[in-house]
């Protein structure tokens, strides 16, 4: 096993970036309803679930281990 100071790797941060950008896009999708106070279906539905998305897209970004 290898001796690494640091707990990630490039390609864990790379993959945390990815998920932030996709619970970025699902907060956007949310604001983009033009329902009023977003009862919408994207501020209730898709919004919502591409956020939840985002952060179980980043507990596997954290866990994330490159089998050698």
């Amino acid at each position: 096993m290898k001796n690494n100071p640091l707990p990630f790797t490039r390609r864990n941060y790379q993959l945390m970036l990815i998920g932030i950008a996709i619970i970025v896009l699902g907060f956007t999708i949310m604001g983009m309803d033009r329902q009023l106070h977003g009862f919408g279906f994207m501020g209730l539905t898709l919004g919502p679930v591409t956020v939840l998305f985002g952060f179980l897209f980043q507990f596997y970004a954290i866990f994330y281990k490159k089998d050698n």
